[in-house]
C-alpha cells in the first residue's frame, strides 16, 4: 500500500516538472527561470535546495549520536551561508545579469580563471550530487522491503530525477520545489508531533536530550584539535557552499533584485529553523525505542541514517508512513534536481563554452541535455562505489570551493587591486595545499580543508602585490556593470 503511494507521489513529481518544462524557451529559461521568480517561490526554492537527504537523514543521526558539537556544518554553517551570499553577492551578481557564477570569474579575471573555478565547482557536485542519490537508493530500498538491490534503487532514483530536469531545467525546479516545500513541512511537522507524542512529549524529549549532553554546542574540556575540527566543518559549509552554481541560481533567478536578497535571506531563516524538526524526530525515537541506539554500533557508517526510516515503517501509521516517506523524497528530489542541473550549467557554459565559442542558443540547450545525462552518470558511478554517509559526502564537497573558489570570489567583489595573477596563485595554492594534506597529514590538529582556505589566502594577496608575471585579463567590477549585455532571450532590463 505505501509503496502506491510513494510511486503515486513519483508521478506526480514527474508530471509537474514536465508541465513547468512548456515554460522553457531558451538557455536562459532552462539555467535561471528567465529571471522571472516571486518571492514565495525563491523562497521555496533556497530552502528546498538546501533541505536535502543529508538533513533528514543524516544530520538528524548525527545530531543522534554525537549531540550538537557534532553538527556545526549543517545546519549552523550552511544558514550562514545563505545569509552571507544574500548580503554580501545577491544585488552584485544581479546587476552583472550574468548566467553561471563562472561568469563571474570570467569578467573579473578572465578565461583561465574562469576555466579552472568552474571545474572545481563542477567536481565539488560529485559528493553533493551522489549524496542524493544514496538517498533515495535507501528511500526505495526500504519501501520494497528488499525486493530490490540497493545499488539497483540508487540507479531507479537517479531515473526519476534526470527525467524531470532534463527536459525544464530552473523552471521544473522551482515548480518542484514549491510543491514539495509544503509536503516537507506539513509531514515533517505531523511526524514530528506524532514522535514526540510516542516518547513522552516534547518536554520529556527535550529534558532527555540535555540530560545526555546533547545539546552542548562547546562541550567543556574540548582540546584545542576538537575546536579546530569544529571550525573545519562550519567552514566547509559557511564560505565554501557560497561559491555554488545552485546558489547563485536560486538568486539570479528571483524577478528582482530586491527579491533575490529578501528570498535568499528568509529561505535561509527557515532552513535553519525547520532543520531541528528531523533532529527533534530523530532524538524522539532513540527516546521512544532505546533499542534503536544499536544501529550507532554498526562498523558501515551509513547505518544510521536509517534511524528515522526505520522507526517509521515500525512504529507509525500508514497516513503517518505516507507523510514522512512523502517528505523525504520531496527534500531528496528538490535538491538532487538542483545538484544535477547546476554543475551542468557552469561545465557547458564555463569549461566547454570558452573551446566553442560560436554556439548558438539550440545548440546550447542540446548541449546542456547531453552534460547533464554524462553529469548523472559519473555521480551514480560515485553513489554506487561511496561507503562514506552523506553528511560526510556533502562537506567533502564543499572543500573544494572553500579552498577553490571562494578566495577569488570575495577578493574579485570586494577588492579593487585583485588580478589575475593573484587568483591563480590562489586557487593554486589553495587547492594544492589542501590536497597534499589530506594526503600527508589528514589527522593533524588543524584539518587539511582550513590549511587549503589559508594558503589560498595568501596566494591571493602574494599575487596580486607580487610584481607582474601573468597579464590581468580581467576588468573591474565597474567595467563589468557598464558593459552589461541581455541574456539570450532577455530584452533590456527588467
Amino acid at each position: 500500500m505505501l509503496i502506491t503511494f510513494v510511486l503515486l507521489y513519483l508521478v506526480v513529481t514527474i508530471a509537474i516538472g514536465l508541465i513547468a518544462a512548456r515554460r522553457v524557451k531558451n538557455s536562459t529559461d532552462y539555467l535561471i527561470a528567465g529571471r522571472s521568480l516571486p518571492l514565495y517561490m525563491n523562497i521555496a526554492t533556497v530552502f528546498a535546495t538546501w533541505f536535502g537527504a543529508e538533513t533528514v537523514l543524516s544530520v538528524s543521526a548525527t545530531f543522534a549520536k554525537d549531540g550538537l558539537h557534532g553538527i556545526p556544518g549543517d545546519p549552523f554553517g550552511a544558514s550562514v551561508c545563505l545569509v552571507l551570499a544574500a548580503l554580501l553577492f545577491a544585488r552584485l551578481f544581479y546587476r552583472m545579469n550574468l548566467l553561471t557564477i563562472g561568469d563571474f570569474y570570467k569578467q573579473r579575471y578572465g578565461k583561465p580563471v574562469e576555466v579552472l573555478t568552474s571545474l572545481s565547482i563542477t567536481v565539488s557536485y560529485l559528493g553533493w550530487t551522489s549524496a542524493q542519490m544514496t538517498a533515495l537508493g535507501l528511500v526505495i530500498y526500504t519501501l520494497s522491503g528488499g525486493l530490490l538491490e540497493l545499488n539497483h534503487a540508487v540507479m531507479l532514483g537517479a531515473g526519476v530525477v534526470v527525467i524531470y530536469t532534463i527536459f525544464g531545467g530552473m523552471w521544473s525546479v522551482a515548480f518542484t520545489d514549491l510543491f514539495q516545500t509544503v509536503v516537507i513541512l506539513i509531514g515533517l511537522t505531523l511526524v514530528a508531533l506524532l514522535v514526540g507524542d510516542l516518547a513522552g512529549g516534547a518536554e520529556k524529549v527535550l529534558r532527555q536530550a540535555a540530560a545526555d549532553g546533547k545539546l552542548v554546542m562547546f562541550p567543556t574540556g574540548m582540546d584545542a584539535a576538537g575546536w579546530w575540527a569544529m571550525a573545519g566543518a562550519f567552514f566547509a559549509f559557511a564560505f565554501g557552499s557560497i561559491p555554488q552554481q545552485d546558489v547563485f541560481q536560486r538568486m539570479t533567478s528571483a524577478k528582482n533584485e530586491n527579491t533575490a536578497v529578501r528570498g535568499t535571506i528568509i529561505g535561509g531563516l527557515i532552513y535553519f529553523c525547520f532543520a531541528f524538526v528531523p533532529i527533534y524526530i530523530a532524538y524522539a525515537a532513540l527516546v521512544a525505542d532505546p533499542s534503536l541506539a544499536a544501529l550507532f554500533a554498526d562498523k558501515d557508517p551509513r547505518i544510521i541514517q536509517k534511524i528515522l526510516p526505520d522507526l517509521v515503517l515500525g512504529k507509525m501509521p500508514l497516513w503517518a508512513q505516507v507523510m514522512f516517506f512523502g517528505a523525504l523524497l520531496s527534500a531528496i528530489l528538490s535538491t538532487a534536481s538542483g545538484a544535477l542541473l547546476a554543475p551542468t550549467a557552469l561545465f557547458t557554459e564555463n569549461v566547454l563554452r570558452p573551446f566553442v565559442p560560436h554556439m548558438g542558443d539550440r545548440q546550447m540547450l542540446l548541449t546542456l541535455r547531453i552534460i547533464l545525462v554524462t553529469f548523472s552518470a559519473a555521480a551514480l558511478t560515485f553513489a554506487v562505489n561511496s561507503t562514506s554517509t552523506m553528511y560526510e559526502m556533502v562537506q567533502n564537497a564543499y572543500n573544494a570551493t572553500l579552498t577553490g573558489a571562494f578566495v577569488p570570489l570575495l577578493a574579485g567583489a570586494y577588492w579593487k587591486r585583485a588580478n589575475t595573477q593573484g587568483a591563480l596563485f590562489s586557487i593554486v595554492l589553495g587547492v594544492g595545499t589542501w590536497l597534499a594534506a589530506s594526503n600527508i597529514a589528514a589527522e593533524a590538529m588543524v584539518p587539511p580543508n582550513l590549511v587549503g582556505f589559508f594558503a589560498a589566502v595568501i596566494g591571493m594577496l602574494l599575487g596580486t602585490l607580487a610584481p607582474s608575471i601573468i597579464r590581468h585579463h580581467g576588468q573591474s567590477i565597474e567595467a563589468s556593470l557598464a558593459h552589461q549585455k541581455p541574456l539570450p532571450g532577455q530584452h533590456g532590463h527588467h
